[in-house]
């Protein structure tokens, strides 16, 4: 399996459990701009981050698995990660926020 497959798989898991939680939240999902934004610093981040420390040798990556495409040092396929995280923590913070407004209504009218 190819880096890139691994980062499709994981992106693709990650898409799907973000329309989960996004439905589990009734739509009150994350705000896109807040989103986009995170996500720009997170890609920024990461090839500023993973340029040092492919540079100082404390990793590198099979060249053969590896699709090609490099910014900075780091490989393309390394900034499905973050991408991920940026996408799905927020998902997962408005679903269990709203889960928690919905139980505190259900006490609160009761």
């Amino acid at each position: 399996m190819t880096y890139l497959e691994l980062a499709a798989w994981f992106l693709g898991a990650t898409i799907l459990l973000v329309g989960v939680l996004v439905l589990v939240a009734r739509g009150r999902g994350p705000h896109a701009g807040a989103v986009a934004l995170t996500v720009l610093v997170l890609l920024v981040l990461t090839a500023v981050f993973d340029t040092l420390m492919i540079a100082t040798g404390l990793f590198h990556y099979a060249g053969p698995q590896l699709l090609g495409i490099h910014i900075g040092l780091a490989p393309l396929e390394d900034f499905a990660y973050p991408l991920a995280g940026a996408l799905l923590l927020p998902a997962l913070w408005a679903a269990l926020r709203s889960r928690r407004r919905d139980h505190n209504e259900h006490e609160e009218s009761a």
